[in-house]
């Protein structure tokens, strides 16, 4: 299957199956980033303004980009993922804390004076979602007494929140993957060279244009929903089709940059890693929340 380079490539590729890419070999992988908890609510469509509607279903969970990308890692492996991330030390951050531990993850948690972070979702019938966040996003620092020596013997880490020190020390991973949500100016402060920049080209928050980051990341990849995405290098890629309904959108973008984290860890190529991101993505589409149907191997 053909690569192109750049976005000039007249056919994207198609991502390869589950059965044409290696097994996973055992990894050791970490993430360093923010939890949120977020009230998932089906509805039957958005609210218009002055309605009063009616949900489907409640579902109450941490989620946020670290921690869906760290039970999809997790649940890839069959291996615990460690979680480097702040909470806020109330009954939220509490409660969260044993959750993501049912969840299989091993927590690093640096307690902050400040409300944990919490969100609502709202997924109306055609899957699609609008999230509102309440508070303001926590995030690990350097200066946290966390485990950030464990980093240096990571197969893999990936970053969705920190400050510059700490991505520093998750460089010292054989693999660094990272989404602009971090921020651009705290990434160009750090001034590592990451292995890939994931981020969704629909977002305005995660643009990231080639050039913006000095190292450039080795690779670049915007997601563009329904119609795949575009790897820099490597060029347009699809989506692959969908398997069933499409219950709720929440977590397939983080759960497809797991997916690209664990094959670049793994030494994969970036089309294979792309690929298994896909595989991901796809898999989280199936139900409420980002985990119910999270991708297994």
């Amino acid at each position: 299957m053909r690569m192109h380079e750049g976005s000039a490539g007249p056919e994207p590729w198609r991502p390869l199956p589950l059965e044409a890419l290696p097994q996973l070999p055992p990894l050791d992988l970490a993430v360093v980033g923010h939890v949120e908890v977020v009230s998932f609510v089906a509805v039957e469509h958005l609210p218009r303004p002055g309605e009063i509607a009616r949900g489907e279903a409640l579902l109450e969970l941490p989620a946020g980009g670290g921690a869906v990308v760290a039970v999809q890692l997790a649940r890839l492996t069959g291996r615990p993922v460690t979680l480097i991330t702040a909470l806020g030390r109330d009954a939220v951050g509490r409660q969260a804390e044993r959750q993501l531990q049912e969840l299989g993850l091993s927590l690093q948690v640096a307690w902050r004076d400040a409300p944990t972070r919490r969100g609502i979702s709202f997924c109306d019938r055609s899957g699609e979602r609008t999230i509102t966040v309440i508070g303001e996003r926590l995030a690990p620092a350097a200066a946290d007494p966390l485990a950030w020596a464990a980093l240096e013997h990571a197969d893999g880490v990936f970053v969705s929140a920190a400050d510059a020190a700490a991505l520093q020390r998750a460089r010292r991973a054989r693999c660094l993957t990272a989404t602009p949500r971090v921020r651009l100016p705290l990434l160009r402060q750090a001034a590592v060279r990451l292995d890939a920049l994931i981020g969704s080209g629909l977002d305005p928050a995660e643009r990231c244009e080639p050039g913006d980051l000095e190292p450039q990341p080795r690779l670049l990849i915007r997601t563009t929903g329904a119609a795949g995405g575009e790897a820099l290098p490597g060029g347009r890629f699809l989506a692959l089709p969908l398997q069933g309904p499409v219950i709720d959108a929440y977590g397939a973008g983080d759960s497809f940059a797991a997916g690209v984290t664990a094959g670049l860890a793994a030494g994969w190529s970036p089309q294979q890693a792309i690929s298994l991101g896909c595989h991901c993505g796809r898999a989280c589409l199936g139900a409420l929340g980002p985990y119910a149907s999270q991708l297994r191997l």
